[in-house]
């Protein structure tokens, strides 16, 4: 819109119809005013990019006061939108009250629900009350009538959705669960919403942390297919999950979960600190099988067995070692920005296995403090770095390593000879090895990359 008593050159610009979400009529009320107001036209609600992967909702205005001009453009827009197919209609959330600093009902009553009422998606909120709620929730309750699920909350709790949606698809899919070898993708996607303390999916699935980004990729229906783990021991499935850390990483997470009472920051600053002043190896045996990039991921998911039954060679190390980390995917978050497995990719199929053998304390605080630089950190003398496609961690005893006798609190050993894993943030005590396999894309997640953000280039041009 310019005065016409000034020669502009107007420069045309347009808006991809795959990037418009919602479509309103634009009216102006007032106060005397009976009946719908007055109509000034229709307004676009638009999905837009901006820089560091994140995304920004705005809005255009097309002025027109006909009434029957605007109703025609309305209805075409509401046809053109209800054909994304792929866009939900009706979400499940699930939203944990407890993450962080308790901000998870701030946030998505005062940024995700707004967002999802323009687009005119219905939602069932459901808010956990206990570890483990959404889990036994996920289990038992209706889903036919959603399109996805939505998690408010941390780490934790989207690995708990995620785990409990797998395991959904095995007891629809009539596999036993006791024993998963070849396991049946999720059903229905999920989308996250980050409100914890360090929300490493949404980061490695966005490449940011941001609420608004998050919501709106599940508003779009942009989905991501996702490499999951599952962790087992001798004869028994434990969970599933995306990534791992035994050792230094699990014992941690053990003293952290002790100390609940603290603020999230502060009782993960003292966990580091206590793990790092009694930090001692374990005697270990890893055993790997090195991931065949040249081997086609999608037949071999259709064989119907294991990977390991494959003519390919494991490769075993020993020793003492400070840390293992087990990641199918990059595991970003603000303190980690390049990643903890920055070489490894979301879906393709492998797993990054790094080792930190035994070395002193000081040299370990270094490499630790490389997370947080642009430095490599991995380029040290006692951590090696292997992309494979399973693992298995046999810990030797608790000679050289964890001493129960010398931890404190409930949650910092377990009974017997245990070992703390951290699993997505969740402690996990295993007292034998620990069987990880990878498989490839094995859930749908709300959220793409930039690149893959490029369809149809069909616009609505304004001039």
């Amino acid at each position: 819109m310019g005065d016409s008593k000034y020669d502009f050159l107007h420069k045309e610009e347009f808006v991809e119809l795959k990037d418009i979400f919602s479509v309103k009529l634009k009216r102006r009320y007032s106060i005397k005013q009976q009946g719908s107001g007055t109509l000034l036209g229709i307004t676009l609600f638009i999905c837009l990019k901006m820089e560091k992967n994140k995304l920004k909702d705005s809005t255009l205005d097309l002025i027109n006061l006909s009434e029957d001009h605007c109703d025609i453009w309305f209805r075409q827009f509401k046809k053109i939108l209800a054909g994304f197919s792929n866009r939900p209609k009706s979400l499940k959330i699930l939203l944990n009250p407890q993450s962080h600093k308790k901000e998870a009902t701030q946030v998505y009553y005062e940024k995700v629900e707004p967002l999802l009422k323009i687009a005119g998606i219905k939602t069932d909120v459901t808010i956990t009350e206990y570890e483990g709620h959404a889990l036994s929730l996920l289990k038992e309750c209706e889903l036919q009538g959603f399109d996805g699920v939505v998690c408010v909350g941390g780490d934790g709790s989207a690995s708990e959705v995620a785990h409990a949606l797998l395991l959904r698809a095995q007891k629809n899919a009539g596999l036993e669960t006791d024993s998963i070898l070849t396991p049946v993708g999720a059903q229905l996607p999920l989308g996250v919403i980050p409100a914890g303390s360090t929300n490493v999916l949404a980061h490695s699935l966005h490449g940011v942390s941001h609420v608004v980004t998050a919501t709106l990729h599940i508003i779009m229906g942009h989905i991501q297919p996702v490499d999951v783990c599952t962790f087992s021991t001798i004869g028994k499935f434990l969970r599933f999950g995306f990534s791992a850390m035994f050792g230094f990483g699990g014992r941690a997470l053990a003293v952290a979960e002790n100390h609940r009472w603290m603020s999230p920051n502060q009782r993960m600053d003292f966990a580091i600190m206590k793990a790092l002043a009694k930090l001692k190896p374990e005697e270990c045996e890893i055993s790997f099988l090195p991931f065949n990039s040249s081997q086609d991921l999608e037949e071999r998911r259709a064989q119907g067995y294991p990977k390991s039954d494959c003519n390919n060679q494991w490769q075993m190390i020993q020793g003492q070692f400070l840390n293992v980390s087990i990641m199918a995917i990059p595991c970003q978050c603000s303190v980690a920005p390049r990643g903890l497995a920055p070489n490894t990719r979301l879906n393709n199929g492998s797993m990054a296995l790094i080792t930190a053998r035994n070395t002193s304390r000081p040299e370990f605080i270094k490499h630790l403090k490389r997370y947080a630089s642009i430095k490599n950190q991995f380029n040290f003398p006692f951590v090696d770095t292997y992309t494979v496609e399973e693992v298995k961690v046999c810990p030797k005893s608790n000679s050289s390593g964890h001493h129960p006798e010398e931890d404190h609190g409930p949650h910092e050993t377990a009974s017997g000879n245990c070992f703390p894993w951290n699993v997505d943030g969740d402690l996990m005590q295993v007292a034998s090895e620990v069987h990880v396999r990878v498989h490839p894309r094995l859930i749908n997640l709300y959220g793409r990359s930039m690149e893959e953000m490029n369809d149809s280039k069909v616009t609505c041009s304004c001039l």
